[in-house]
């Protein structure tokens, strides 16, 4: 996972520099900027922080490690080679789906959906829509003062609100309502800062929203059932 991440992105800022780009806009990750065990659980969360990579080792968190080296090799490269480099740190990223498999984060809400999962974890996640994600790299690439990183985020929810938020919308489904962890303290969501993309003119999409349109991309490519009543569709309204 490291490797290949490293590499290729130093092969794609020395293609940049020998092509002469007007810009490159690198998509990291929330993973190279969050994963520190000694942050205070008041701190916000924005682009000046950057995930401990010891503790991304000794956790076998090769995720988390593997992007934040290569987005420093990214902006090494790119020093070094003079090529005007912006990165943009998303996090989970929800919304309609553009291939027909499922990947590793619509997953995080599809099992939720089918019944595979009976309970919910206490812990808490960021979510943002793909069309922002979209949206932010052509900004990025059209601001000409856009300089650094940018973290785009729209919530922090506890996995009790995602449930909360899609049983609302789908409640046809087997969503689950229980915690599987009901002893020790809920989960409290960290504090970040997204300012840096409004300023440049992003507007986030509500993040129930993105679970809506989620789960309406997962009807249509037929990866869960519509939900009917004497046989013909339910229609749920919008978000």
């Amino acid at each position: 996972m490291v490797e290949p991440a490293v590499i290729g992105t130093k092969n794609v800022i020395v293609a940049a520099a020998e092509a002469k780009v007007r810009r490159v806009v690198f998509t990291s990750s929330i993973g190279a900027v969050y994963m520190d065990p000694h942050r205070s659980p008041d701190a916000v969360v924005d682009e000046s922080c950057w995930s401990d990579l010891e503790f991304c080792k000794n956790t076998k968190n090769w995720y988390c490690y593997g992007k934040a080296v290569a987005e420093q090799a990214a902006w090494e490269e790119a020093k070094e080679r003079g090529v005007d480099m912006v990165a943009i740190n998303p996090v989970l990223v929800l919304g309609p789906l553009l291939q027909p498999t499922v990947n590793a984060s619509i997953i995080h809400i599809l099992k939720y959906l089918t019944g595979s999962a009976k309970t919910y974890a206490n812990s808490v996640q960021a979510y943002v829509h793909v069309r922002d994600v979209a949206l932010a790299h052509i900004l990025l690439f059209e601001t000409p003062s856009a300089s650094g990183r940018y973290l785009c985020a729209e919530s922090v929810l506890h996995r009790g609100e995602v449930v909360e938020i899609l049983a609302k919308f789908f409640p046809e489904y087997p969503i689950p309502t229980k915690c599987s962890d009901e002893i020790k303290p809920r989960a409290k969501p960290y504090k970040f800062s997204n300012q840096r993309l409004k300023d440049v003119g992003l507007e986030f999409t509500p993040v129930k929203q993105a679970l809506y349109d989620t789960v309406k991309s997962l009807q249509e490519k037929g990866h869960i059932p519509v939900p009917t009543q004497n046989g013909e569709p339910i229609h749920i309204q919008s978000a």
